[in-house]
């Protein structure tokens, strides 16, 4: 065996010794799916890339990082299913590239997820001040800005964290409930907002419909892949999955079906309601429905964005506690963040760690720059993802795969070509926010990792 690969083959026989109770079926996966990803993107973004980047257009913006999120999401279905562990890409590419390679790839989700997770919840908190202000309360802005935007704290965002975390370290069956819950409020208030606002639609609004030419387009769907990123969670829930070679491929596709239907719909009654070039607000769809007069619905929607983008919070620090239990069994982080729970079973000292970094991310920091690194973070890897298909056949060209990305080596490669495009329309300052972190990886790995690596014991927990 090659010393700087995990073997494949410890891999499976752990993974079916794994301790984890198998709680989620395919209507749970595909509503952590479409909750992760149908949350910041379509209450906040599409208005803001309608007004920037691409006009109408977005429709074609989110069609593109949609075809590109479902290229990968298939690749993600293969190895998946091949190898059902909760390490996503941290494991498949020490498997089929190296330690190294491995580490870097969870490092760099990780960062991902953190940096997701306190974005999301800053744009959370505008919502709550906007909801409150609506009945006359107002909430101090020293109260609900970081130090680097005049405030002192975001309060709300940190209060947030907090609370999923805790729901999250209770156990999945107990958050799961609540998330389901949140998700169908959510796509209630999306409903809404459909029924109310189509029968206002001016099409001549929609012209023109491409104000700033294709190029704008694809600069709009580089920005809106940061929408789609919550797909790629549902991997990380492997080990918790009932049936998951058959479940985990159906739910990735569905989530992302989904989750494109209403952003096409949404963009499409947004931008015919109210021009374009008005919509650079981030509570877009109650903007619109203020504007025809429909201050109840606004209200309404308000109200559902507040527990609606909860559940995309849930999705990612759920995401980024697996990750990183995940490699502490490795050995690429301490140990103790891969022990569970005796009596939830969750992973609690990686759930709480995670939460702690990303509130004071999201209450301290200005994270505006640090968000557009979540873009480079996440495409670098799904092209890895896509690689790792290409090469795992390749290694190991008998290993069971349940599910096979059909086409031979089309769909990986396109899905390659695709990542290196998106990439290449992302600006400067988003890969130096990514080489920082880097950065500070190849300390942690330098100074800890290459010590403790342990792949005998990589899918072995303690519990307490």
């Amino acid at each position: 065996m090659d010393n700087n690969k995990i073997d494949i083959k410890i891999l499976l026989d752990n993974a079916k010794k794994g301790d984890r109770k198998k709680t989620l079926g395919l209507f749970d996966l595909s509503i952590l799916g479409i909750g992760a990803i149908i949350g910041t993107g379509i209450l906040v973004l599409t208005g803001i890339v309608a007004a920037t980047d691409a006009g109408p257009g977005v429709v074609y913006s989110f069609l593109i990082a949609a075809l590109a999120s479902g290229l990968i999401g298939l690749c993600y279905a293969e190895l998946t299913t091949s190898i059902p562990n909760s390490g996503s890409a941290y494991v498949y590419a020490w498997a089929s590239i190296g330690k190294r390679v491995g580490f870097f790839a969870g490092w760099t989700l990780l960062g991902v997820y953190i940096t997701t997770t306190a974005t999301v919840a800053n744009g959370w908190s505008g919502y709550v001040h906007s909801f409150f202000a609506e009945f006359g309360v107002e909430i101090p802005k020293a109260l609900i800005m970081s130090p680097f935007n005049g405030g002192i704290i975001n309060l709300p965002a940190v209060i947030m964290i907090f609370l999923v975390t805790f729901v999250l370290s209770k156990g999945t069956s107990e958050s799961k409930v609540l998330n389901n819950i949140l998700v169908l409020v959510k796509i209630a208030i999306i409903v809404l907002f459909v029924v109310v606002g189509f029968s206002y639609i001016n099409k001549s609004n929609w012209t023109p419909f491409l104000p700033y030419g294709v190029s704008g387009v694809f600069a709009g769907a580089s920005t809106v892949f940061f929408a789609f990123l919550g797909f790629d969670a549902l991997a990380t829930s492997a080990e918790e999955t009932k049936n998951v070679q058959k479940t985990l491929p159906k739910a990735i596709l569905i989530s992302l079906i989904v989750a494109t239907l209403m952003y096409v719909i949404v963009s499409l009654v947004m931008t015919g309601v109210v021009k374009f070039d008005r919509l650079n607000v981030p509570e877009a769809m109650s903007f619109v429905l203020l504007e025809k007069g429909h201050n109840v619905a606004a209200q309404i929607i308000a109200a559902g964005a507040i527990l609606g983008i909860i559940a995309v919070v849930l999705a990612f620090i759920y995401a980024s506690a697996n990750i990183m239990m995940s490699m502490s069994r490795g050995g690429f982080l301490p140990k103790k963040f891969a022990t569970l729970n005796k009596k939830s079973g969750s992973p609690n000292n990686a759930l709480w760690l995670i939460g702690f970094i990303a509130a004071i991310c999201a209450g301290l920091l200005d994270i505006k720059n640090l968000a557009v690194f979540a873009n480079v973070g996440s495409l670098c890897v799904f092209f890895l993802i896509s690689l790792m298909v290409i090469l795992l056949r390749r290694q190991h060209p008998d290993l069971e795969r349940p599910f096979k990305v059909p086409f031979g080596y089309v769909i990986p490669i396109a899905s390659m070509i695709v990542c290196i495009l998106l990439l290449a329309n992302l600006p400067l300052n988003a890969w130096l926010n990514y080489a920082g972190w880097l950065l500070i990886g190849l300390l942690m790995y330098a100074f800890y990792s290459v010590k403790h690596i342990d792949a005998e014991n990589s899918m072995k927990v303690d519990v307490d």
